[in-house]
């Protein structure tokens, strides 16, 4: 059992207030070590409008945006509930990386490789592993040998492979992960998913982890805010569920069918009650529960 000293804050609360100070890049450096194959060095934590956290995604999403050694972007993101057309938004969130990173009139070598992380405690889909890698390459149809593209860089023609210019996506589905945790890899996948770090662990940012993601080293004020923060994922998760969100979004004009049962109305009441109380704006609750503003606001 795990001692109480031993406590470590998860990792979604850790990127929001922790991870982004330069003090504690090496446990962000030893994530993506692992998860990449291959040593990373964060220069700085990159703030922009795609940072920034809408209402209604305050507490079911967290993003942090990072720029390495080698000039490269680097987009974490964890989904708490399941969301639909997830892979189109994490598209449209490395294209607009992509966007802000060159200025107008520069030249498309400016253009940054993007890796794209998803942290995803939902299921996504259909497969029989909890991490999937996906990169751009071509294929010959014929030879099935992988296209090298000449690019000009500083005065000499280069060979490089498209993976090296083309987007990188990795999506870690931790619900998936039931394995003893042996390698860095299973380390870190055991500690996403329940905040379990072995004491003679010796993954990367593991160790430093270890020292600086402790519940109780934190000052009592941030450890109340860690404590509501808890608190609120899981009653926003027992209010999505309940709610059944995707069907809803899906089958809104069925859903809003006139006769629905009073003990059904009355659920869409207590699960808008909740939703006020976390103070989730009226428009989103509109949205999840068909109710009106009206009655909403006589909550």
């Amino acid at each position: 059992m795990e001692e109480l000293q031993d406590k470590y804050v998860r990792f979604d609360w850790a990127i929001k207030r922790l991870l982004r100070q330069k003090a504690n890049f090496d446990v962000l450096e030893g994530f993506l070590t692992v998860f990449l194959g291959e040593k990373v060095t964060i220069l700085e934590i990159l703030e922009s409008e795609s940072n920034q956290l809408s209402a209604e995604d305050k507490f079911n999403r967290v993003d942090i945006k990072a720029r390495n050694s080698k000039d490269e972007i680097i987009i974490i993101e964890i989904q708490n509930t399941r969301e639909l057309y997830y892979l189109e938004r994490i598209l449209y969130g490395v294209a607009k990386a992509i966007t802000e990173h060159i200025s107008l009139g520069e030249t498309y070598y400016k253009v940054k490789k993007i890796y794209s992380i998803s942290v995803l405690y939902f299921d996504i889909g259909k497969g029989n592993d909890y991490l999937y890698y996906s990169q751009n390459h071509f294929v010959g149809v014929h030879t099935g040998d992988h296209l090298q593209v000449n690019v000009k860089e500083r005065d000499a023609i280069v060979s490089r492979m498209p993976a090296e210019i083309f987007p990188e996506y990795v999506l870690i589905r931790v619900n998936e992960f039931d394995k003893v945790a042996v390698t860095p890899l299973e380390e870190w996948m055991k500690y996403l998913k329940d905040g379990t770090i072995r004491p003679d662990t010796t993954a990367p940012g593991l160790s430093e982890a270890r020292e600086k993601l402790k519940y109780f080293s934190m000052p009592p004020k941030e450890r109340m805010a860690y404590d509501e923060y808890l608190s609120a994922v899981m009653i926003q998760n027992d209010v999505l569920d309940s709610a059944k969100l995707e069907g809803k979004i899906e089958g809104r004009a069925e859903g809003r069918a006139e006769g629905r049962a009073e003990g059904r109305d009355e659920e869409r009441f207590s699960i808008a009650r909740n939703m006020k109380q976390l103070g989730i704006p009226v428009d989103v609750i509109v949205k999840s529960t068909g109710l009106t503003s009206g009655e909403i606001e006589t909550l």
